[in-house]
């Protein structure tokens, strides 16, 4: 019996990468999967069932239970249909892992509106459409007085926390999901629902070209900080009943390593206590600026 033992969980985004080591995870600690994903490439085009149908076989050859669906995430009518399937199948839902998603690297001064919106589409917009099916069954249920213990799990990024140089869109859009998922915590405590968010380092088909070195396979016999499976038991405890006091919370994980991030706060502050005048201002930036902690550096700049 696992943290999960009997929980209804749909991953998207599960047929490689994080995605498939979430579903693997949850499969090992009980839980029945839908495994979501399209097969397309880092770029997100073409399309193939396989990697969903291998992930499933995987999870069933380990005694789990699980069934595939090949979802746009940004159709809002097909997700509908992914958890209807999901609670159809196994009996309700319980959890939402929201990972798909797909990369252009792109240096702003040369970043095409079809890219941007290709990437602001998948990442954010793909957020939206599963959990917001969920939300409406879970908010169903506790309505209707029954239990809930409802989860949203998300995918930002530390391209999303500090920004990334040559990922405009792809940090815009992570930074968007931070964002929403603050707004969720705060909004759906009260059906018995979480929403929490992972900014996760790891060796995956987004990483390993951008960061060579930094993914670069260890030694035999060595810790593999980049391994896409160290970051799937916070992943995989988050969606537990154990993780019902925990929400709004963006955590950042890499190997072995679990941190909170701390997020926006009011800085240093300056008082007039009347209109400025446009000349006295940049004294006042100045002096609440030379108060304030640095910000970490954006991820690639000079």
């Amino acid at each position: 019996m696992g943290i999960c033992d009997g929980r209804v969980v749909i991953v998207t985004g599960a047929g490689t990468g994080l995605g498939k080591e979430h579903a693997l995870e949850f499969g090992r600690q009980g839980a029945k999967v839908v495994v979501c994903d399209l097969g397309v490439t880092r770029s997100g085009e073409g399309g193939d069932k396989k990697p969903a149908e291998d992930v499933v076989a995987e999870i069933k050859a380990a005694g789990g239970e699980a069934i595939p669906f090949y979802c746009d995430v940004t159709d809002f009518n097909a997700c509908g249909e992914m958890v209807k399937t999901a609670i159809e199948t196994f009996g309700g839902l319980d959890v939402v892992v929201n990972n798909a998603g797909f990369l252009r690297d792109r240096m702003f001064a040369s970043c095409g509106e079809d890219e941007w919106d290709a990437v602001i589409k998948v990442h954010l917009k793909g957020h939206f459409c599963t959990s917001r099916h969920a939300v409406e069954y879970w908010r169903g249920q506790a309505k209707a007085g029954n239990e809930v213990s409802g989860r949203i799990i998300n995918t930002s990024s530390g391209a999303g926390l500090q920004g990334s140089v040559a990922q405009c869109t792809y940090s815009s859009a992570k930074a968007g999901i931070a964002a929403l998922t603050l707004v969720q915590s705060a909004e759906l405590g009260r059906y018995g629902i979480t929403s929490n968010a992972i900014c996760p380092s790891a060796r995956t088909r987004m990483t390993e070209e951008v960061f060579k070195d930094m993914m670069a396979d260890v030694g035999e016999g060595e810790f593999d900080a980049m391994d896409p499976s160290n970051v799937s038991p916070l992943v995989v405890w988050l969606g537990s009943k154990e993780a019902g006091d925990v929400t709004g919370k963006i955590f950042e994980v890499e190997g072995g390593k679990i941190s909170l991030a701390d997020g926006w706060h009011k800085g240093p502050v300056v008082d007039k206590g009347a209109r400025w005048d446009p000349a006295e201002v940049g004294g006042a930036v100045k002096e609440v600026m030379g108060k304030a902690v640095p910000a970490t550096p954006v991820y690639g700049a000079k």
